[in-house]
């Protein structure tokens, strides 16, 4: 039997908001958009490529705006990455290499390229580059 994870909720404090960040400023496809009533909206949107989705919306978690950090997404070119969403007006960290946890100047070993930013409610990001083959 296969378990795939393929929607995480994103806990944000205005829909439409974030809805614009998440579509017009990352790129992420927007699936879905429904609302059944006041109470209850479901905004399903998925970044290029993946399999996976996010769901922001109302009525859907109890968790705060925000407080969900470590969300990551997988890319082949770290700087191409990195250059598309500054481009599109993400704040978003130079790229940071680190080795063996430690972060240094150069490259680091594989897997070890990364760039980080937070939607407007705070909810971190990290994009990592995979190596050419993995």
């Amino acid at each position: 039997m296969d378990w795939k994870l393929e929607v995480v909720v994103v806990p944000v404090a205005d829909v439409d908001r974030a809805k614009r960040f998440y579509s017009e400023q990352c790129g992420f496809v927007v699936d879905v958009d429904h609302q059944a009533g006041e109470k209850f909206r479901v905004v399903q949107l998925t970044p290029p490529g993946s399999a996976c989705s996010i769901t922001i919306g109302t009525g859907l978690a109890a968790m705060a705006p925000g407080s969900l950090q470590g969300l990551q997404l997988v890319v082949s070119d770290i700087e191409a990455a990195r250059a598309e969403l500054a481009v599109r007006g993400v704040a978003v960290s130079e790229v940071q290499h680190f080795d063996d946890g430690v972060q240094t100047t150069g490259p680091g070993g594989n897997w070890n390229s990364f760039v980080f930013f937070s939607d407007p409610d705070g909810n971190g990001w990290t994009v990592q580059q995979k190596p050419a083959g993995d």
